[in-house]
This record gives structure tokens, C-alpha cells and sequence, in this order.
């Protein structure tokens, strides 16, 4: 890693900023209608893919009735199925407080999810947008994370090259996709790892990276 060189972050909202309410929130789904949750999680992420939902495609009543089709579920209905999802993403405060600690020290931060109309609906809620200089997501943009070009896209529009950007995310797919593009990644697992590893990758921001640590 060029760590000297970052000049701008890049946040996965889901698993990272909040907590993974999708996961979560999924597997109380398939526990409510008997399923195995690990197979019902990749079974239902495939109807997301399939629909088109995750790069805005379609909107979220026809990926509601595409998943009670294809998965014949019994129990529960798509506004308690969203509540059971929306609920658990809950911002982490500590990492809002990261964003900020970094933001002044002129490092430039944005969020880049794979994520559908509930990230808009989510900041409605809680208000995480306005502490970022941009907000990239799949819903709007037409791209994921597995896709090298939302990477290029995003770099191009906040104004770095790869080897400027570092990407923190919760997914080994997006992290191995980041690091073929030339960005620094940190493949987030529990907060004392985290820290541990964002410290290494900002040597030279430590009074900053020690808020990920919680000793600030």
C-alpha cells in the first residue's frame, strides 16, 4: 500500500457505517418461514441480482414479488419483511466519529454501497449523509462493488487515482475487486481488527485512526 498518497476513503454503508441489517434482518426471514438462513441469504441476494434491484432496475414492490414467487414464503408479507430489515441498520456512532476525525484532517470521505432505495429512505432517518462529500450507490448508479467500473467511476468523480483511495468493506469480494484496481482495502471483521489495520494503512494519522480504536 501507498498509504502516504490516500486522500480520500471509501465507506461500504451496510456491515461498515451501520450495522448489517440486510443480513440480519434476512435470516429472521428465513427463520420465520423454516428455511436454513446462510442458504436462504445467497438464494435471496440472487433474486436481488436477477431482477435488477440492486442496480435500480426495478423497483422494490416487483423485487418483493419476484422473492414470494421464486421463494414461496408463507409467513410475513414485504412491509414486515422490510421493517425486519430496515430496523437493524443502525449507524455505528463511533464510526460516524471516525468519518469526521478523518474529514479534518483533509482526508475526503464517501460512501459506496451495493444498496437499493433504502439507503435514501435510511438517511432520512438517521442523517449520515451530510457527513460525506458523496454518497455512490448501486441503486442510482447502475453498478456494484463485484464490478470494476463503480470503482473507476467513483475515483474519477472524486478526483483520485486508485493508489489514493483506500475502501473499507465488509465483503471479501468487494475488497479483492478494490485491491485489482489499485486501491488500498481493509476487509472489515470486528473493531479491534479494524483499527488495528486502518492504523498500519494511516501511520501518519494516528490521533485519527485511534477513534476507530475507541481511545479518543
Amino acid at each position: 500500500m501507498d498509504n502516504a498518497t490516500i486522500k480520500v476513503i471509501f465507506f461500504d454503508f451496510g456491515g461498515v457505517i451501520a450495522e448489517e441489517g440486510f443480513a440480519q434482518g434476512i435470516r429472521v426471514i428465513a427463520a420465520q418461514n423454516g428455511r436454513e438462513p446462510e442458504v436462504f441469504f445467497e438464494d435471496v441476494r440472487q433474486v436481488i441480482f436477477k431482477t435488477g434491484y440492486v442496480y435500480g432496475r426495478c423497483d422494490e414492490q416487483a423485487f418483493w414479488t419476484a422473492l414470494q414467487t421464486e421463494m414461496n414464503l408463507r409467513v410475513g408479507g414485504p412491509e414486515t419483511w422490510r421493517e425486519e430489515i430496515l430496523s437493524r441498520f443502525v449507524p455505528r456512532p463511533w464510526m460516524i466519529d471516525l468519518v469526521r476525525a478523518t474529514r479534518t484532517r483533509g482526508l475526503q470521505a464517501a460512501i459506496l454501497s451495493d444498496q437499493v432505495n433504502w439507503l435514501a429512505e435510511l438517511n432520512q432517518k438517521h442523517g449520515f449523509f451530510g457527513e460525506f462529500h458523496k454518497v455512490f450507490n448501486s441503486w442510482d448508479y447502475g453498478w456494484t462493488k463485484s464490478e470494476p467500473e463503480f470503482f473507476h467511476l467513483a475515483l474519477e468523480a472524486m478526483g483520485v487515482r486508485p493508489n489514493e483511495a483506500l475502501l473499507i468493506d465488509d465483503a471479501t469480494t468487494n475488497v479483492t475487486v478494490a485491491r485489482q484496481v489499485g486501491l488500498s482495502a481493509i476487509l472489515y471483521e470486528d473493531r479491534t481488527s479494524f483499527a488495528r489495520e486502518l492504523a498500519a494503512c494511516l501511520p501518519n494519522l494516528t490521533d485519527t485512526t485511534a477513534v476507530a480504536a475507541g481511545n479518543r
